[in-house]
């Protein structure tokens, strides 16, 4: 298993260290907990780039850092800190010397877009809209920073009344809809969504953003009541259409810039299962031959013995 980049939820010192001199750019993040700190004190940011990205800075590939992770749904309190908070994160590494380091922050795509249809309609919800997105977005801008979200066809299906079949990338004619003004015909929820929010991106006047999905995936299981769709055909469905869609030419040439699969390995304590791999550590899917997983689980094995040492 070729892992090309990995988003760490859980961005510890020790966790970093196990992806030195290993070809793997890490998207990194600091806990919403930590956000109106490094807002309210710059030494507090300044301390966890000493002790998070200095050490490791010339032997990992730290290419992204987002602070705050879903602050909007998870952390409302935390959302006015926001934008401080990665304003005095950039200050920190330049001080340093640190450039090529992008910092933002991730936003789930149900929590700022009510109504992602038709997606030439879409809009930022307000007041969040005016308050706290545009002044974020100016600063991406003016960094050359991507926008980071997490956009899940599973969970929004529900509230816009999709059927599976266009969840799942599925091309049959039944599983087609046009939008009415610009006449674009979407065959997935995918890419309505992602279009929704190109949408409402140009309508704050910042259309060229780069995009990076910082979540997607498909549950192979879950304990609610209300998860009759989290199976293992379906999400072995929607990973190898949606990989198919991504080395589509024409769509990686408009789409995001990266696409982040959540999660690595199934958490037991979770109401969902999302994991690449199983609890044990072996492979969900048979896409990932014996020797690629045995690759990626040599990492979490070095993480975890990086982890008891500290």
């Amino acid at each position: 298993m070729r892992i090309p980049a990995v988003r760490l939820l859980d961005s510890t010192p020790a966790m970093i260290r196990a992806f030195a001199y290993r070809n793997v750019s890490l998207f990194l993040c600091v806990p919403n907990p930590l956000v109106p700190v490094f807002a309210l004190n710059r030494s507090v940011a300044t301390h966890w780039v000493h002790s998070h990205v200095l050490p490791f800075y010339l032997y990992t590939k730290i290419s992204i850092i987002s602070v705050g992770n879903d602050a909007l749904s998870d952390s409302p309190d935390v959302s006015p800190f926001l934008l401080r908070a990665m304003q005095n994160l950039r200050r920190s590494l330049k001080e340093i010397r640190i450039y090529k380091i992008s910092v933002s922050t991730t936003f789930s795509f149900s929590s700022i877009i009510p109504n992602a249809f038709p997606p030439s309609s879409a809009r930022f919800q307000q007041p969040n809209g005016e308050v706290i997105l545009r002044p974020i977005l100016r600063f991406l801008e003016k960094t050359n920073s991507p926008f980071l979200i997490n956009l899940y066809p599973y969970i929004y299906k529900s509230t816009c009344s999709s059927t599976i079949g266009f969840a799942l990338f599925d091309d049959s004619a039944l599983s087609v809809t046009t939008d009415p003004s610009t006449r674009v015909r979407y065959r997935s929820l995918f890419h309505v969504m992602y279009d929704a929010l190109v949408m409402s991106l140009g309508a704050m006047g910042h259309g060229t953003l780069p995009i990076i999905i910082s979540e997607t995936g498909w549950p192979s299981s879950g304990n609610d009541a209300g998860d009759v769709d989290a199976t293992f055909l379906y999400s072995t469905m929607f990973l190898s259409s949606l990989n198919d869609h991504l080395k589509n030419p024409s769509v990686r040439k408009e789409g995001p810039l990266e696409v982040y699969i959540f999660e690595f390995v199934d958490n037991e304590q979770g109401v969902r299962r999302w994991g690449l791999l199983y609890q044990n550590l072996t492979a969900k899917y048979r896409r990932f031959s014996e020797k690629q997983v045995e690759a990626a689980v040599a990492i979490l094995k070095k993480a975890e013995d990086y982890c008891n040492d500290y």
